[in-house]
């Protein structure tokens, strides 16, 4: 038995800033990214070999956080079209209408939450799977028990290859981000640290507070050394504010149990009441397993 945890939010933005045509529901409505996440997600229930058995979509809603308080220009709901925002609490509806499990996050994030359920459930599961590309994920993959998957790119990312695409360990993901920043959370990093220099620092000492003040004593020497070194020392504070605005929650407040993620099919009648209500036909047909229970 394999989990499978589903970035929502990113699967939202995904189906809305892709070139597929848009759509329209019957009142009018722009729904083009509910749309595409339904039929996202039922590629992915229908897909071999992922044989899905127990699975949970985690959405930001809304997508300000606790964190918002600690940082001022950590990402919110500016610059994100209207239309988009609108289809927040229907996609939701759209999920479960799928018989998926929905966590709407509030204080928390979407990604706390997959944090949480993997490293609540993993030692229960053959595999964890968290399906997002978004790097801050790197830091919850374990060994193959826990392993990040991106779709669109088809890539799977086990503890090697996230040590060989970000050059850290998992554990020094949320440290590389505080340094070289995250433009998709509104992380800003440190100025002078790119992705290099701050990978072969952390690959060395792993954390921030383990790296030496006086570069002299690095046993790395990354390009512009002793201009890095002054940077990490006049702004130690900054970092380490941002490592803990990358560092993902393992204790947010999920009330289900393993079993509870179990997929049984999808519910036929409110499965098709959803088609209705989005002008849907060719979608109709799509799922090969309906719910036992279902009409």
């Amino acid at each position: 038995m394999r989990l499978h945890l589903v970035d929502g939010t990113y699967e939202l933005f995904r189906a809305h800033f892709s070139p597929r045509p848009g759509h329209a529901a019957p009142d009018g409505q722009d729904v083009k990214a509910t749309v595409g996440l339904v039929s996202s997600m039922l590629a992915l229930l229908h897909e071999a070999e992922e044989a899905v058995t127990h699975i949970a979509l985690a959405f930001d809603n809304p997508i300000r956080s606790f964190r918002n308080e600690l940082f001022a220009g950590y990402k919110s709901e500016e610059g994100v079209p209207p239309e988009l925002l609108a289809q927040f609490d229907l996609v939701e509806e759209a999920a479960r209408a799928l018989g998926l499990t929905v966590w709407s996050m509030k204080d928390f994030e979407a990604d706390d939450a997959l944090a949480t359920a993997a490293a609540r459930w993993a030692g229960q599961v053959e595999q964890v799977r968290l399906l997002t590309p978004d790097k801050d994920l790197g830091q919850c993959v374990r060994g193959r028990k826990v392993v990040q998957v991106d779709r669109k790119q088809q890539k799977q990312l086990d503890e090697d290859a996230v040590r060989a695409k970000l050059g850290v360990a998992p554990a020094s993901v949320p440290d590389l981000l505080a340094l070289v920043g995250d433009d998709a959370d509104g992380i800003p990093g440190l100025p002078g640290f790119g992705e290099k220099g701050a990978s072969a620092l952390l690959g060395a000492y792993g954390h921030l507070e383990a790296i030496p003040e006086d570069p002299a004593s690095w046993t790395v020497r990354p390009r512009g050394a002793d201009k890095l070194a002054a940077t990490l020392r006049a702004n130690r504070e900054a970092a380490l504010l941002y490592r803990k605005l990358a560092t993902l929650v393992t204790d947010a407040p999920l009330a289900e149990s393993l079993e509870d993620l179990a997929w049984a099919g999808v519910p036929r009648e409110r499965y098709l009441a959803l088609c209705d209500k989005l002008g849907l036909t060719t979608l109709k047909t799509r799922p090969k397993r309906w719910a036992p229970h279902a009409a």
